[in-house]
């Protein structure tokens, strides 16, 4: 997440893999060595059951699961571990009036984090995991997981989400160089329509990319102060600030020659099909797909080489800088029993990060986690930009915002961005809906 413009820029990128199973499965055993002496401690939970809510499938979700698997061989407890691509409140909500809850789940905003201890679902942090955060997480990342004072989460995952990748091929036939500015990144995008490849590929049928567009965009042209006053709601989604941000994002949205497929093309593809559609084949559709690290995983799972076939560059600055965005993935306890507490611990702990870290396509804000867990220069770059930052950072904004608002598929930013890019010209329109929506949510 929280890289370093001059760090991404100097990536060395070398190859990460992955394998892709039924995200359904659970247990089973890893056939990992014994840990070291040295290891996080656990209790004895033969017989208990424990379930697992997080949005990972595919390769992240085997990934994780590598995790639950070592947990279930130290503890001797049974994890199952459940998908979900509705929207988490909503899903959370449901199981809990339903009278099932699961254990533990993984929440993707700070918002709905809020919303979840409003609503009084989850349970704070127990003694043991929190002498764990403390030891392992900078205060940055132990506020945004805690609500008026109380630690409530544990942040197992971060992202980077202002990194640009491309395809090596389509940018070297072009004669393309890597850009550094706005104005630079859409020359760049005008040589490569040149030279008869599309230049941009968008996953804008997961709303939640082109959210990501616009806060790199406004991070960088408005400034960390205003980022701050948005997230919050303190200005208005009609500030001038927000017009400019949108007229800059349509200078490549408005350009239906620059989006693979045109605007409905940018609306109707999934996210892992728009790095598909970069790195599959020997003819990519497009030249370049933006979004954050994870984009390493969907690369290698288009049989596409790091260093080789794939490169990235630092979102191009709008204003004086480029932006650095943030994104990350909180585990939460539903349940106060001892499995859940011991699984949350395991969570904070340097021995389930370095599993993920090893797994690729994975960055830890654990700060105690060695960079020589990390299968790549790639990743090992990323996570030292990411621990040498501290707590300079701005987390996703959507992510801050309530659900309703912020992260639901269909509704609120999402489904207000999806319309602006097939009508990229109705600047004044979007901000007013976006204004309405928000009021409503953040109820002021």
């Amino acid at each position: 997440m929280l890289i370093v413009a001059a760090a991404a820029g100097a990536l060395a990128l070398t190859g990460c893999g992955g394998g892709t199973k039924n995200p359904k499965e659970s247990g089973g055993s890893t056939g990992a060595q014994q840990p070291p002496a040295d290891a996080l401690k656990l209790p004895d939970l033969k017989g208990q059951k424990l379930q697992v809510i997080a949005v990972w499938t595919g390769p992240e979700g085997e990934n994780f699961k590598k995790v639950l698997k070592e947990f279930e061989k130290r503890t001797g407890a049974t994890v199952s571990y459940v998908p979900t691509q509705d929207a988490m409140l909503t899903y959370l909500g449901s199981k809990i009036s339903g009278g099932t809850p699961p254990d533990v789940a993984l929440l993707q905003q700070p918002g709905a984090l809020k919303q979840a201890v409003a609503n009084k679902w989850l349970k704070p942090l127990d003694a043991d995991t929190q002498a764990q955060l403390d030891k392992n997480y900078s205060k940055g990342w132990k506020d945004i997981a805690a609500v008026d004072g109380t630690q409530y989460g544990v942040y197992y995952k971060a992202a980077n989400k202002s990194l640009v990748w491309y395809n090596t091929k389509a940018f070297e036939d072009a004669g393309a160089s890597e850009p550094k500015t706005w104005k630079d990144f859409l020359a760049t995008a005008e040589t490569i329509s040149q030279s008869g490849v599309v230049p941009v590929s968008v996953g804008g049928s997961d709303g939640w990319t082109l959210t990501d567009w616009f806060e790199n965009i406004y991070l960088s042209q408005a400034g960390p102060e205003k980022y701050d006053q948005l997230a919050k709601h303190e200005i208005k989604w009609t500030d001038p600030s927000v017009k400019d941000a949108l007229t800059t994002m349509a200078q490549l949205f408005g350009k239906e020659n620059y989006l693979v497929g045109g605007a409905k093309g940018a609306v109707g593809t999934a996210f892992p099909k728009s790095v598909e559609n970069t790195f599959a084949g020997a003819t990519p559709k497009g030249a370049m797909v933006f979004e954050g690290d994870f984009v390493a995983v969907n690369i290698a799972q288009a049989k596409a080489k790091l260093g080789t076939d794939a490169k990235v560059f630092p979102f191009p600055a709008v204003g004086d800088k480029s932006p650095v965005v943030t994104g990350g993935d909180v585990a939460v306890a539903l349940k106060d029993t001892k499995a859940a507490k011991a699984l949350m611990t395991f969570l904070a702990s340097t021995d389930s990060a370095k599993i993920s870290a090893g797994a690729g396509g994975f960055i830890s804000p654990n700060k105690s986690v060695d960079l020589s867990a990390y299968p790549n220069d790639t990743l090992r770059n990323i996570a030292k930009a990411l621990i040498g930052a501290g707590d300079d950072f701005r987390f996703d904004m959507s992510d801050q915002a309530p659900q309703s608002f912020g992260g639901t598929p269909g509704k609120g930013e999402w489904k207000i961005l999806q319309d602006f890019v097939r009508n990229p010209k109705d600047i004044a329109g979007t901000q007013t809906k976006l204004e309405t929506e928000a009021a409503a949510a953040y109820k002021n």
